[in-house]
């Protein structure tokens, strides 16, 4: 929820102010300290302009997170990739972001590919 609102330049007092809540609540949810009702991930997900599934995507066998993508990645790194994710969602250029994807991407096929050469 925090990255979809972040991406789209909107406050906590903002989407607070159009669901009727104060920030600090929306910063509980943010924070996984309150629980969402479905009809109310419905209403922040309008606003947000995704579908309620959105929040869900990556997710397999449950709700956890030991199930979603973060699950693959060492304890040890996740800090690193939290961080490089909103660094990545705050681009607000596309072409920029592809940019950067790109990087990213050639990074580790040039990784893989040292990997797996014979010496």
């Amino acid at each position: 929820m925090r990255l979809r609102r972040e991406a789209l330049g909107i406050s906590q007092g903002r989407l607070g102010r159009h669901l009727g809540l104060t920030f600090s609540q929306i910063q509980k949810y943010e924070k996984g300290s309150n629980r969402i009702g479905a009809g109310r991930l419905y209403q922040i997900a309008n606003y947000l302009g995704v579908t309620p599934g959105h929040f869900f995507e990556g997710l397999e066998g449950g709700m956890g997170a030991e199930n979603g993508p973060a699950a693959s990645v060492p304890p040890a790194l996740r800090s690193e990739v939290r961080t490089l994710t909103e660094a990545y969602a705050a681009i607000g250029d596309a072409e920029t972001r592809a940019s950067v994807l790109a990087l990213v991407r050639s990074l580790t096929a040039a990784a893989a590919a040292r990997r797996f050469t014979v010496d």
